[in-house]
């Protein structure tokens, strides 16, 4: 299966080769896209910018998994997003849902954004390890 994680307002290239790749494979191909929206309770003029702001802050990580690049020796995981550089919790307060929560139960909100932060930066260093392995090509797909 080919998957891939986009942001067209983070980086557009990287979510039309996702299209392409994903158009092109011949199995079954999921993309999963953020999506902003007026509920996310910020001028969506902005939307671009927030979504840039998702994947620097490492909410929202860039990858694409194409299960063809075994044929050719490499690892078929591609992060195609960079470390975090910018701030979670700015990132995260920057939307009604969360900032809703912080302004009715701070204490659970402070926790909650605790969690959400280790989660993220564990799983990006999780998926950075596993985008550097080695191919392991002389696996064979599996045949119905």
């Amino acid at each position: 299966i080919y998957v891939a994680k986009v942001a067209m307002g983070a980086n557009a290239n990287q979510t039309v080769k996702a299209f392409v790749e994903a158009e092109g494979y011949v199995g079954p191909s999921l993309i999963i896209a953020y999506s902003h929206c007026i509920a996310h309770g910020y001028n969506l003029v902005n939307g671009y910018k927030h979504q840039k702001q998702a994947v620097n802050s490492g909410y929202w990580p860039l990858y694409r998994f194409d299960p063809r690049l075994k044929e050719e020796g490499k690892n078929p995981l591609q992060l195609d997003s960079k470390a975090p550089t910018f701030d979670f919790e700015e990132y995260v307060y920057s939307e009604n849902r969360y900032r809703t929560l912080k302004q009715s139960k701070p204490k659970a909100a402070e926790a909650l954004l605790k969690l959400a932060k280790s989660d993220a930066a564990q799983r990006y260093a999780l998926m950075e390890q596993l985008a550097k392995l080695p191919c392991s090509c002389d696996e064979k797909e599996p045949t119905k």
